[in-house]
């Protein structure tokens, strides 16, 4: 089976998580709600790679965030593509009152509470994933 290792980080800020809808730009999962996610490149550390995708996608930078919790890597089925998993490596970050700034990878962005998460249409497997950190 192959692969894909994902980051997926969320942001605490004020007792509220940040989740991002992506475009209608981006290759997969078009309107879906999601964590900041990327692909981890070669052997790039997926700490490294959740920091550059927070920049990238909400133009926050390193020295505004705090790492709360890293969890274990989730294997979840690829929806797409049969006999594809992807490994997902979760973190969560807190940020004091940040500024969002998204790019074309995302067209809407809401702060909710943990409970409020069901209420949207997510990614695969994005409650798993946030529970691991929580």
């Amino acid at each position: 089976m192959r692969s894909t290792k994902i980051v997926t980080s969320f942001i605490k800020s004020n007792e509220k998580l940040l989740i991002l809808k992506r475009s209608e730009e981006v290759k997969t999962m078009k309107g879906l709600w999601a964590g900041i996610s990327g692909i981890i490149e070669k052997n790039e550390e997926p700490l490294k790679r959740a920091k550059i995708e927070i920049f990238e996608e909400v133009g926050i930078t390193e020295d505004k965030i705090t790492l709360i919790k890293a969890a274990e890597e989730i294997r979840v089925n690829s929806p797409q593509y049969q006999n594809h998993e992807w490994e997902i490596f979760p973190f969560l970050f807190e940020a004091k009152n940040p500024t969002i700034k998204l790019n074309w990878e995302n067209s809407d962005f809401r702060w909710i509470k943990v409970d409020e998460l069901e209420k949207f249409e997510t990614v695969p497997s994005l409650q798993k994933v946030l529970f691991n950190l929580l």
